[in-house]
């Protein structure tokens, strides 16, 4: 199953991507209303680095554990589920040039629930509005920090 949410952020691909890998920028990306807790995270977005959050489904924890796959700066990086709620979940994140000084910013996300096809039937309408919202959140809140400088940005080359 696949999931997009595509939106367009008035400043160049390179600073969109510096802001993705700023210190903090993913606690900055959980949505307050996500009762999301993030346990251990690198220092760094590149192949290899693993991010672990930890969530609630009721009272039963979920850890997630996301291992990073790709990185090609400005332009792209992408992580995959190690351990998790999904049976499957691979997520590429797209910084592409506008052609007008901005950046079109793509989530792309291949997944499949959990459950097999009883998860695909019963679920995949809640996981679509959970993640809609949870990427609506997202990209208004890298626009919104992207477009006022709010973050640490790297020294120039």
């Amino acid at each position: 199953m696949t999931f997009v949410k595509e939106s367009r952020i008035a400043a160049p691909p390179e600073v969109v991507f510096a802001f993705h890998e700023s210190p903090g920028a993913l606690r900055r990306l959980i949505p307050p209303w996500d009762d999301v807790r993030v346990e251990e995270q690198a220092d760094s977005i590149r192949p290899g680095a693993r991010v672990v959050l930890v969530s609630k489904f009721g009272p039963v924890p979920i850890r997630w554990v996301a291992e990073h796959t790709e990185y090609e700066p400005p332009h792209r990086f992408a992580d995959r589920q190690v351990s998790g709620p999904f049976a499957r979940w691979y997520h590429v994140h797209r910084f592409l040039d506008d052609g007008q000084g901005g950046t079109i910013m793509r989530d792309e996300v291949e997944y499949e629930p959990p459950l097999g096809l009883l998860g695909r039937l019963l679920g995949d309408h809640t996981i679509r509005q959970k993640l809609q919202k949870m990427f609506d959140f997202r990209h208004e809140t890298v626009r919104r920090i992207v477009e006022s400088g709010d973050f640490p940005h790297p020294a120039p080359a």
